[in-house]
């Protein structure tokens, strides 16, 4: 009885989790995705607009953001590197967040 309840609930966050995939690629003309393992914090989902917008979600485990994936007919690489990473476009807003980081710049809050 606990696996079928574990399985829906599985489901269900796939499901929940495919409908925020397929908004994401509907406001930046597509998407495609790369799943990166977190450890026991699970899976992230890292996503990429065709207009080289980006963002990611995080799923429990690596199987439900494959399904959630799966269930928004998205395309995934196995690395973020080459042709997909080149896709991704940054703006003023995240180089001041990566130089203040780094550097002692604008704080995260």
């Amino acid at each position: 009885m606990a696996d079928t309840k574990q399985a829906k609930q599985a489901e269900r966050r796939a499901a929940r989790l495919a409908k925020q995939i397929g908004a994401f690629s509907k406001a930046h003309g597509g998407a495609e995705g790369q799943l990166a393992y977190m450890g026991q914090m699970g899976t992230r989902i890292v996503l990429v607009g065709e207009d080289g917008g980006w963002g990611d979600l995080v799923a429990p485990n690596h199987s439900v953001a494959e399904a959630a994936a799966e269930k928004a007919g998205i395309t995934l690489h196995e690395s973020f590197d080459g042709e997909f990473a080149a896709k991704v476009r940054t703006g003023p807003y995240e180089w001041s967040r990566m130089a203040g980081i780094q550097l002692g710049g604008p704080s995260n809050g």
